[in-house]
């Protein structure tokens, strides 16, 4: 479906993809919060969000017949980026849980804020299916 691009000499990059090239229907999911269906937080735990946004973000890939398996690109919004790195490890296997094994190019940004209170991530995704 696609190919990882891996510049030679490059160290191996963790956890995400330094490029990809694929062919094929192009699904955008915007940024997702850990809220759950009703627009309501179970959770002011860090990880739990990030766990909720990643599955909302499944939810609406499936609208379009996609998986995690076809997400070429992320780019997460952290409130603290401090946090995200403490928690690297439990974020890491909360994410091959919900996502697999699947390393699509990624952008970490830190922000003030997110648009709802207690939000403290936001992910958007793009997937192609192929043709």
């Amino acid at each position: 479906m696609f190919q990882t691009l891996q510049p030679p000499g490059w160290a191996p990059a963790k956890g995400y993809s330094n490029g990809i090239s694929t062919r094929g229907r192009m699904v955008f999911v915007a940024g997702m919060i850990g809220w759950n269906v009703q627009c309501q937080f179970e959770t002011d735990d860090f990880v739990q969000q990030c766990r909720q946004s990643l599955r909302n973000i499944l939810q609406t890939l499936a609208c379009a017949g996609a998986g995690p398996q076809h997400v070429v690109r992320m780019t997460w919004y952290v409130t603290d980026k401090k946090e995200y790195l403490r928690r690297s490890r439990e974020l890491g296997q909360a994410y091959q849980e919900i996502m697999g094994r699947n390393y699509p190019v990624m952008t970490l940004v830190q922000v003030s804020a997110l648009l709802e209170d207690r939000a403290q991530v936001e992910i958007e995704a793009t997937a192609v299916v192929p043709d």
